[in-house]
């Protein structure tokens, strides 16, 4: 089960972040034919949506990465609820490993950025952006979080693909500074991470997320404050795929009903697909009408 963890050090020094999301980026791979690059890539940005996700009361928060390399653009959401959902714009493009390690930062290139996008629901969203430093995602995200938004931070993020192109590991943490923090504390948790392993090694050894933060803090120094179970699920539904259609206009759906066609909408984030046909556009067209009549006896 794919789920992520909040919480802080005992000793007041830090803010503590860990999730296993492979469930969900097995999901993602099977839902858009991922090969294993594009897998490592987006399932770094869907863990990384997650564990920021974790900070959410009330709505969500949006990766967008786009580096230049031969992926294209990288979306990945999360919000408040513990649901997870993202693409990567070129699904199918694999670089030959080196050294038994995928090159998620060539292939995503590090040419462009990283954008924050946070909507709490309040009359603007907050955005937040800055330059890609490698195009690997953890460090950029961690650049972003210490420069942008002025939280010194840590992000590991892993994706492990099996020779069968499934998903055997994914997971990341996400360890950010608080103001009591001394030199010192600091100074001893860079060394530890220095040292640890692989997030994915030590997923695939069987830690759990609590167990990741219990092998860097001590299991003496952390305490949990919430458990969240993750899940890839789409806020897509065929009442919104309708209002876009009818955000068409009158003419373009007249032209869909004279050339007899029916509409048929992929989900970029999910590829469900949506059928509408002809009876169901004529209706979308006569509700279309019936409103701007209305709008014009006003």
């Amino acid at each position: 089960m794919a789920y992520a963890v909040r919480g802080i050090t005992k000793d007041g020094a830090f803010r503590i972040f860990a999730a296993d999301t492979k469930d969900i980026v097995e999901e993602a791979r099977k839902r858009h034919r991922t090969v294993p690059t594009a897998t490592a890539a987006l399932g770094r940005a869907l863990t990384a949506a997650a564990l920021l996700g974790l900070d959410l009361k009330t709505g969500r928060v949006m990766l967008q990465i786009n580096g230049g390399g031969p992926l294209g653009e990288i979306l990945a959401e999360s919000d408040a609820e513990g649901n997870v959902r993202g693409l990567v714009q070129r699904p199918h493009v694999h670089l030959t490993p080196q050294r038994g390690k995928l090159l998620v930062g060539q292939a995503v290139g590090r040419n462009g950025y990283l954008s924050v996008t946070r909507d709490l629901g309040l009359k603007e969203p907050y955005q937040g952006s800055v330059s890609l430093v490698s195009g690997e995602i953890a460090e950029d995200l961690s650049y972003y979080l210490t420069v942008s938004e002025q939280i010194p931070s840590a992000v590991a993020l892993g994706v492990f693909v099996d020779e069968d192109n499934s998903v055997r590991a994914a997971g990341g943490f996400l360890i950010q500074t608080l103001p009591a923090a001394t030199e010192e504390q600091i100074t001893r948790t860079e060394e530890i991470l220095r040292k640890l392993p692989p997030v994915t090694s030590l997923l695939r050894e069987g830690l759990s997320p609590e167990e990741i933060l219990e092998r860097i803090f001590g299991k003496e120094n952390i305490e949990i404050l919430e458990k969240r179970p993750l899940a890839y699920r789409c806020r897509c539904s065929r009442e919104r795929v309708e209002r876009a259609l009818a955000a068409l206009g009158p003419e373009e759906l007249k032209s869909l009903i004279r050339r007899g066609e029916t509409a048929e909408i992929t989900c970029d984030f999910c590829g469900e697909v949506y059928h509408f046909e002809i009876p169901e556009l004529e209706k979308i067209l006569e509700n279309l009408e019936v409103k701007r009549r209305k709008e014009l006896e006003v």
